[in-house]
Order: structure tokens, then C-alpha cells, then sequence
């Protein structure tokens, strides 16, 4: 199970009496990356020799956490000051609808609070989750791709 790191753990209690504790680490198994990504259906999540090399690379690493288990995670990148990019937000299913995501998202946006912008790439159906977060939609602007992830 990874340490936490420079942010203390922050309980919260859903509806259910599971209490997730919210960590700061880079460090995962392959085998939680690969549950967790899998579980929302990233093919990502077929890589996860690669997803483990990812997580040390990303300057900021939030994850949610039901005991001993992966509940959900945010990673985001940043140029130090002016600009960063939230390039991962996923919760399990299972963990879904329990304000796990926004409170991850809260976290980012506490941490990046002086930046001039963070940025997200929200896919149609998220949009609505992020607009709720704070996110405004851009007008003038469309996410491009070269991948070959197929989802």
C-alpha cells in the first residue's frame, strides 16, 4: 500500500459506512493501476507496466482509497506555475455517485489554486461532472489527439 505523501489524509464517510482516506503518492502496483482502469473501461488500463512508470512521471498524484483497495485517482501535469492539466480523473464503478471525483478534483484545484489555468479534456458524456466542478466549456478551442488508445 503506498505512504502518503505531503497531503494528509482526508477521511469521508459515504452513505454505505466505507470511509475512503485521500492520499498524495506516486507509487502503485500494476495490479491496482490495472483493476482500477480497467474498471471504467480505459484500454490504458492494458498497460500497466507503463501506467506505474506514468503515475512516478505526473507532478501531482491524488488517490482515494476504500482500506486496501484503488478506489479512484487524479493526475495532473504543470509548467510550475502558469498552466496545469488534469490528464486523469477515474473512480471505480463501484465508488461512483460518493463525491470520491469531487473531491479529488478539490484537491487539484486547491493545489493549483494561484495558477492561471488548469485545464481538462472532458469526453461528452463528463462534461456535466466537470461543468459542476467549476470547468467552463470552451468555445473557441477542440481537444486533437495522436493515439493509438482505443478508448
Amino acid at each position: 500500500m503506498p505512504e502518503t505523501g505531503a497531503v494528509p489524509p482526508q477521511r469521508g464517510k459515504g452513505s454505505d459506512r466505507m470511509s475512503i482516506e485521500y492520499k498524495d503518492t506516486h507509487e502503485f502496483t500494476r495490479d491496482e493501476l490495472e483493476r482500477l482502469f480497467l474498471s471504467v473501461g480505459w484500454s490504458s488500463g492494458h498497460y500497466p507496466d507503463k501506467l506505474v512508470a506514468a503515475m512516478r512521471g505526473f507532478a501531482t498524484v491524488y488517490s482515494a482509497w476504500d482500506g486496501e483497495k484503488l478506489a479512484g485517482m487524479i493526475c495532473a501535469m504543470d509548467d510550475g506555475v502558469m498552466n496545469a492539466y488534469v490528464h486523469y480523473l477515474l473512480v471505480d464503478p463501484a465508488y461512483q455517485g460518493k463525491k470520491i471525483g469531487r473531491t479529488l478534483v478539490g484537491m487539484v484545484k486547491e493545489k493549483y489554486k494561484d495558477y492561471l489555468r488548469i485545464a481538462v479534456i472532458g469526453y461528452d458524456e463528463e462534461c456535466a461532472f466537470y461543468e459542476r466542478c467549476g470547468f467552463v466549456r470552451s468555445t473557441d478551442a477542440s481537444p486533437m489527439f495522436i493515439t493509438s488508445l482505443w478508448t
